[in-house]
Order: structure tokens, then C-alpha cells, then sequence
């Protein structure tokens, strides 16, 4: 991976601070695609919306790793945001896939990573699902991902290889769901929401970089790969390891859904009440060593 040269969007976000921070020290070379002034030669400006990108920008890159999308459970669901959660994956990944497709020959990039996640399989209830299950019901599945996934369409006619990100819930106390409950949790208020029945599919924030690398390693997997632990489980079981991890203790009574969606209006229903329980079969098969199997061990690690 030494003599690599890498495309990243998203760069700035959790997961890709973490990511080209690993590939930089690996040796590889990232140039960050930014929407502002580039400040040197390892950042380039696109504009995804006007669908603005140099494909020269590209030439002589080994592989595209696109990340960038507005966050889902960064604000309430107004038909606003969810408007321009579409419209952020959407474009941003068109613009990719459009100008992979436009290079020709050695110069154009082999592969290209594009972020998606497991919403794409809805509520799977306590059946656990692969790479293999189709599309599930509800605007994650059929009006984000679905459609998000399916704009790769021209780099992959086109010859490059692309798998598709399906990334679960990361755990790092640096961002995400995670470092937003930690003070509920700290404080001995956590406990479990809705029925606690629903499969929360994670991923430690080392395993999802690690097996990031590993697809860029291995040019014979494409398609989708779940980014998820081998080991999903139940909002309740999720409690009960969080607050032991933090030698707390969890509330006996859960936080009722319709609290919930009153706090959290539509995004409560799709983004933590219903769940999905993921299997990473495309990674487990391709020879893919987990550092973090079980939860408990995961939180041992980030916490």
C-alpha cells in the first residue's frame, strides 16, 4: 500500500479523519476533494451538487474512497433534510462515478469505495441478514441507499471495481451515537429504548479502518461488504455491556417510543426503534480477522 495514491471525499468527517490518518502513515499518498480553495497539492475542489469535477484531478490515482454525505441523525427529519441527505449522497456520488467513467486507460483510478450502510436492509427484526438480502422497506432503504448505491452504475460499466461501504453503528467516544449517549450513561441514566428488542449491527472505529485497508488490499472484492461485527446485538444487551463497561448502573425501566419520536420526530421510527441484524459475510469469507468480535470487548478497547 506504500506506493498508493488515494482520492478521498468525506475526509474531514469522523471516519475519514481516522482513515487517511491511517493511510498516511501506511505511506500512501491521500488528496482530499474539498469544497473550498485547495490549500496544497494534496487537496483538489469539486462541487458536487453542479456536478463539478476535473477528472484530471483523478489520472494516476490507484483507488477513489468517497465518504461525504450529510450525517442522518444530525438534525431531525424535516422533508428538508431528508431532502438533502438524498441529495448530498446522491450528486456527490454521480460526480465520482461520472468522471471515473469519463478517464480511459492505466490512468484511470482500478477502484473505487463508496460509503452506503445497512439501512439498506430496513427493520430485519431478529433475522439476520447478508450481503445476499435485498432491499428492505422505508426511506433509508428505498430512498437513500437504493438510490445512493445504484449512481456508482457508470465507473462500474465502465470497468472499475466498486464495493459498497454498508457501515453499522461505529463506536468511538470521538463521535457519532456512541459519544452522544456516554453522558446519559455516565450518569447512570442509560437504558434501553423502545422494546430493546431491536439488533444494533457495530463496528469499532480500528475494525471499520482496518477493513477499509483490507479492501484496498484485495482487488478481487466488489460489490456490497457489510462493515459490521460479527456478533449484532439487542438494544437491551447493548445497555447491559454499555453500563458494565463503565461501571455503571442502567435504568430497570425503558424509554417508552413514544418519547422518542416526540424527541426525535420520524428519525426515532428507521434510526432507533427498528434495527437491523447484519452479518459481515463478504469480509468473514475473504479471510478478514475482526480485532473486535464482541462488543464487550470493543468498548473494553474504544472506552
Amino acid at each position: 500500500m506504500n506506493a498508493m495514491t488515494i482520492i478521498m471525499t468525506g475526509s474531514s468527517g469522523l471516519l475519514g479523519t481516522a482513515l487517511v490518518k491511517a493511510l498516511r502513515d501506511d505511506g500512501a499518498r491521500v488528496v482530499r476533494l474539498v469544497r473550498r480553495v485547495p490549500r496544497g497539492d494534496e487537496e483538489a475542489f469539486w462541487n458536487p451538487p453542479k456536478g463539478v469535477l476535473d477528472p484530471a484531478v483523478l489520472e494516476g490515482a490507484d483507488a477513489v474512497i468517497h465518504l461525504a454525505g450529510a450525517g442522518i441523525g444530525d438534525s431531525r427529519w424535516s422533508d428538508e433534510y431528508k431532502r438533502e441527505v438524498v441529495r448530498s449522497r446522491v450528486e456527490g456520488t454521480r460526480t465520482l462515478a461520472t468522471a471515473l467513467a469519463g478517464l480511459t486507460g492505466p490512468a484511470r483510478p482500478a477502484t473505487l469505495l463508496s460509503s452506503s450502510a445497512i439501512g439498506f436492509y430496513g427493520d430485519t427484526g431478529d433475522r439476520a441478514v447478508d450481503e445476499t438480502a435485498p432491499a428492505g422497506e422505508g426511506f433509508l432503504a428505498r430512498e437513500v441507499v437504493v438510490p445512493w448505491e445504484a449512481e456508482t452504475a457508470p465507473a462500474e460499466e465502465a470497468g472499475v471495481r466498486v464495493a459498497h461501504l454498508r457501515t453499522g453503528l461505529v463506536l468511538t467516544p470521538e463521535g457519532g451515537m456512541l459519544a452522544r449517549i456516554l453522558p446519559v450513561f455516565r450518569a447512570a441514566l442509560g437504558a434501553p429504548l423502545g422494546s430493546g428488542r431491536q439488533y444494533w449491527s457495530w463496528i469499532s472505529l480500528d475494525d471499520w479502518v482496518l477493513a477499509v485497508r483490507y479492501l484496498l488490499a484485495h482487488p478481487e472484492i466488489s460489490g456490497p461488504v457489510n462493515l459490521t461485527a460479527p456478533e449484532p446485538v439487542t438494544n437491551a444487551e447493548f445497555t447491559k455491556v454499555l453500563g458494565a463497561a463503565l461501571h455503571r448502573p442502567t435504568m430497570p425501566l425503558a424509554v417508552p417510543g413514544f418519547a422518542l419520536r416526540a424527541l426525535l420526530g420520524e428519525f426515532a421510527e428507521e434510526g432507533v426503534l427498528t434495527g437491523q441484524r447484519v452479518l459481515p459475510r463478504r469480509l468473514l469469507d475473504a479471510g478478514y480477522t475482526f480485532r473486535h468480535k464482541r462488543l464487550d470487548e470493543a468498548l473494553a478497547a474504544v472506552l
